[in-house]
Parts: structure tokens; C-alpha cells; sequence
């Protein structure tokens, strides 16, 4: 089963962060987003790129009925031509697999939005 079939489980402020190795296993998932780190968390953030303003509104307003759909939101940030998509688990201040589950299912949506550049 691909990462973007796999089942969010719920997450709690408590719940434990990825580990080293499932940070190194799920990222190779994914291989073109990035970590960053900010404010002494980890967050997974990608670019994506298109045509017009019209197109990437209707791809971050894609992601948001998946976000919410899982009842898990990303920081969407929708410029002319260009969408980051930031996802990280709020609550526990940090990854979960639930993040990588959502950024591969990005990954999905963006395969099939019009206007892709």
C-alpha cells in the first residue's frame, strides 16, 4: 500500500513524534519535499508551481477538502503561480506519520491539478 492509501490515526498533543528512521524511511516517500525547521520543530514543506493565480487557488483549495477530510490542516500559503504547502502536526509541535500521509496525498492532488507548470 502506497504512503497516500495509508489511514491517518488520530494525534494527540502527546502523541509520540516520527522517529529518526521512520523520518528517513517516509521521506524517501516522498522525495521532493523538504524538512525545514522552524521555531525548534520540524515541518515538511514543498513548492508547487503554475501556470496562473486561477490554478493554484483551485489546487490549495483541493488540499484543503483533503486537510479537511482528515481533519488535519497544513499552512497553505497561495501566491500568483505558486502554492507552499506546509504540513506538521500542530498540537504535538512536530511530525507524525500523519503528516507524511497528507503530503504524499498532496502529492496525488497535484498530479492531477490543471495548470501544473
Amino acid at each position: 500500500m502506497s504512503l497516500a492509501q495509508a489511514q491517518c490515526e488520530a494525534c494527540r498533543a502527546d502523541a509520540p513524534h516520527v522517529s529518526d528512521e521512520e523520518l528517513a524511511s517516509l521521506i524517501r516517500e516522498i522525495p521532493e519535499w523538504n524538512i525545514e525547521t522552524r521555531d525548534g520543530h520540524m515541518e515538511l514543506e514543498r513548492v508547487y508551481l503554475f501556470k496562473n493565480f486561477r490554478h493554484a487557488l483551485a489546487f490549495t483549495n483541493a488540499v484543503g477538502a483533503i486537510a479537511e477530510e482528515a481533519g488535519h490542516h497544513p499552512d497553505l500559503l497561495t501566491q500568483w503561480g505558486k502554492v507552499t504547502v506546509t504540513w506538521w502536526s500542530h498540537e504535538m509541535k512536530g511530525l507524525h506519520r500523519n503528516d507524511f500521509i497528507l503530503a504524499a496525498r498532496t502529492d496525488v492532488v497535484a498530479a492531477a491539478a490543471e495548470g501544473r507548470k
